[in-house]
């Protein structure tokens, strides 16, 4: 099949490349003349494991290729896909205006049948919006809108593409559905379903499944913090509460809040949604409210280690981007936690395998940047982990001790054993965990023996 993928950002590359790797003929749409070259020279704007692989094996074989002619994309086309941001406004609201731009674009180039596919998250009752846009120059003969969200995570995204749990899509037109079960038969051989329904309650799906996984995130934040209180370890909380089949294991581990390009927008949009129809959203106004304050979790941790003074001590940071396997610090806690250690008056030096460029556009010199994660502690006096790349799971802990002003450890993903971490001799801070070597620290941050 032809295709076509308008916006080249992160589900828009994965969208495209992937189905070119089945065998489709995929154009891509970017207004970034600059990007559209690059991407013509074989380099790829984002780091997405796997991703690479596809996007030189496609490129080289001519299945997948880049334009700035919207028209030029859209003229050979059976389907396309519009994966356009949608940021959210200063009210939450998902600004369309990106969509609705394209849409009225393809409502004076469109002279055959196509599909027309939201593939953007995107508020209930956009279709509706983007069929009526195209339909003003348009002969609603000619196109059909379908509503198909993405589920891609971010770090595993190449293989939650060609592998999908299921496939979402929302349209009343038969010949859209044909068109679509004929696109997505490759990617569903295992038996995993095509889920078909009306186009709201696709738009719908995306939302509330983004927004019920944040809330267990917020949800086992608040069990951490209690069970600090509390004197209960959340690691065998959260064994207990996860081998419960009804409950499962995932998305159960506590740590220094969601972020990204997903969570923190569609939670915001869901809330939004609900207002505009006059339904308060109690469970998801809390969710945003918890996750906002566990962002400053790990600072506030430092900061009464430090008797609230943290006037010229140097903080190793371990991980900036928003999760591990990917270089996108979009809302990543890092960005709070950093600003909130040097609003105190503390330095930062810091180190993350894939995301120091776009944390070095946003600080700048106000923080150091280090070539490897040990680099960043030379001259620290304490480490603090944010994201937990697996490079930070095993590190040398000799080296560690070398490095660092003082052993001390505050570990904003529970990455380390307790026992081993109070036999090594760390004062080792964790969350929803209780403080190992508590009696090394004095005052004013002096952990000694």
């Amino acid at each position: 099949m032809n295709i076509a993928v308008v916006g080249t950002g992160y589900v828009g590359l994965v969208t495209g490349t992937c189905f070119a790797e089945t065998g489709n003929n995929v154009i891509c749409v970017d207004i970034d003349e600059k990007k559209v070259e690059a991407m013509r020279n074989g380099k790829i704007p984002i780091f997405e494991p796997g991703l690479d692989l596809l996007f030189e094996r496609n490129t080289k074989q001519g299945r997948l290729s880049f334009t700035t002619d919207l028209k030029k994309a859209v003229d050979p086309a059976d389907i396309i896909f519009l994966a356009l941001p949608t940021p959210p406004g200063e009210d939450g609201s998902a600004d369309l205006s990106y969509i609705l731009g394209v849409a009225k674009d393809l409502s004076g180039i469109i002279t055959d049948y196509k599909v027309i596919v939201d593939k953007s998250t995107v508020p209930v009752g956009t279709s509706e919006k983007v069929h009526a846009a195209i339909a003003k120059n348009c002969s609603e003969d000619l196109f059909d809108v379908v509503s198909n969200p993405e589920f891609l995570r971010e770090g595993v995204a190449v293989d939650d593409f060609l592998k999908p749990d299921r496939v979402v899509i929302g349209t009343n037109s038969e010949k859209a559905r044909s068109a679509m079960s004929k696109l997505y038969d490759p990617f569903v051989r295992q038996g995993n379903p095509i889920i078909f329904m009306d186009k709201r309650s696709s738009e719908m799906t995306k939302y509330a499944a983004n927004s019920y996984l944040a809330t267990r995130i917020s949800f086992m934040n608040e069990i951490a913090n209690l069970c600090e209180r509390v004197g209960a370890n959340v690691d065998s909380v959260r064994k207990g509460m996860g081998s419960d089949n009804r409950i499962g294991k995932r998305f159960l581990f506590p740590g220094v809040g969601y972020g990204g390009s997903c969570f923190p927008k569609d939670v915001q949009a869901l809330a939004k949604t609900a207002g505009e129809y006059d339904y308060e959203f109690k469970i998801l106004n809390s969710v945003m409210n918890v996750n906002s304050i566990q962002k400053f979790v790990l600072a506030d941790k430092m900061k009464q280690f430090f008797d609230y003074d943290l006037t010229g001590k140097t903080i190793a940071v371990w991980g900036l981007a928003f999760k591990p396997n990917t270089d996108d610090i979009r809302e990543a806690p890092a960005l709070y936690i950093i600003e909130e250690l040097l609003k105190a008056g503390a330095k930062v030096k810091a180190f993350d395998p894939e995301a120091m460029e776009n944390i070095e556009a946003i600080f700048g010199d106000r923080i150091t940047l280090c070539e490897n994660q040990y680099d960043a502690l030379d001259g620290a006096d304490v480490l603090a982990i944010i994201t937990e790349w697996s490079v930070f799971r095993t590190p040398n802990f000799d080296t560690i001790k070398e490095k660092l002003g003082q052993n001390v450890i505050f570990d904003g993903r529970n990455l380390y054993d307790l026992k081993d971490m109070e036999e090594r001799g760390f004062y080792y801070e964790s969350i929803g965990r209780a403080i190992v070597n508590r009696h090394l620290h004095v005052s004013n941050g002096k952990a000694v023996n």
